[in-house]
């Protein structure tokens, strides 16, 4: 994970999600989560940019 994709997750969730799988079912609950609590969405963000 590159420097700049943690800033930008960091500072917006759903945009590093964006960066990182595009398009997709990640993103749609990403911001969903994010919308419910930034820490959530965050959490999320960086799990889906974790993993495999």
């Amino acid at each position: 994970m590159g420097f700049w994709r943690v800033v930008f997750t960091i500072l917006l969730p759903p945009l590093g999600v964006l960066i990182g799988k595009g398009l997709g079912g990640a993103f749609i609950i990403n911001i969903i989560l994010t919308l419910l609590g930034y820490f959530p969405g965050l959490i999320h963000a960086f799990w889906v940019q974790t993993k495999n």
